[in-house]
């Protein structure tokens, strides 16, 4: 019984050295702790670098866009100082020769006219209300004061309406004017200095309109052209019927503007 014991003890020892011989043949385990360290200090590196070069871009866009809005500001200049009004203090006031010759003139108002007159009538214009830049107005004519290729533009609206009807009152004795066959002409005349102020017609529209004595009635005739004109030249305008204009500023004007040399 005792040498059963003891031979089943010397076995247990056996096992227990080769287990131990078997665990030293394995080759240990490296320790994850220092791998880790390394990857979140690299990682850390990475997004430094990033940073440092997005801010840097950063810089150079503001940079270059800054120095972009101040080149344009400065291109602008110019433009915003030719805009501002001159009769304001402190504003930026243009040089007088700066000016480009305009002029644009409503008709003057009130004009009579006799009624039933189908001669032709120069048309008087308005020039205190309206803006003549380098160029003047005399008794209806528009007059040139520096030469060059002008745009010039007419427009004229006639009306008429007989608000009281053909049979009220001591009107209806009157015979109201015939409007069924009402020629409306107008013409657009320059007077050439050249030619010793000789009238030449420029332009010609107009109609001849079947109106009604008892209703509303308008027509409106434009027309507008390019023109070599001198200094000293004159430009006017004649309709017919002249007592049948709409003598409103914004029906009936006349003007013109230089374009070039």
């Amino acid at each position: 019984m005792a040498a059963t014991h003891s031979s089943e003890y010397r076995a247990y020892l056996r096992n227990a050295m080769d287990i131990e011989a078997g665990q030293q043949r394995f080759p240990p385990v490296p320790s994850s702790e220092p791998t880790y360290r390394s990857l979140f200090i690299g990682t850390l590196a990475v997004m430094g670098i990033l940073q440092v070069a997005s801010s840097v871009a950063i810089l150079l866009h503001l940079t270059g866009y800054l120095h972009e809005v101040g080149a344009m500001k400065r291109r602008s200049e110019p433009v915003v100082h030719a805009l501002k009004d001159p009769r304001k203090k402190g504003r930026c006031k243009l040089p007088k020769d700066a000016t480009t010759p305009s002029a644009h003139l409503p008709i003057r108002a009130p004009q009579e006219f006799t009624k039933k007159d189908y001669s032709m009538i120069n048309i008087k214009w308005d020039d205190q209300h309206g803006n003549l830049h380098k160029m003047s107005y005399d008794d209806g004519n528009l007059l040139v004061r520096e030469s060059g290729l002008y745009y010039v533009y007419v427009k004229t609206c006639f009306r008429y309406y007989n608000i009281g009807g053909p049979d009220e009152g001591r009107e209806a004795r009157t015979r109201p004017p015939d409007v069924s066959k009402a020629q409306l002409i107008q013409y657009v005349y320059h007077k050439s200095i050249k030619q010793n102020s000789r009238k030449v017609l420029l332009m010609k529209t107009g109609s001849t309109k079947q109106w009604n004595n008892t209703s509303y009635n308008m027509y409106c005739a434009q027309q507008s052209r390019v023109v070599n004109l001198v200094e000293g030249d004159a430009l006017f305008v004649e309709v017919s019927n002249a007592w049948l204009l709409d003598q409103e500023a914004e029906g009936t004007y006349f003007g013109a503007v230089k374009w070039g040399n």
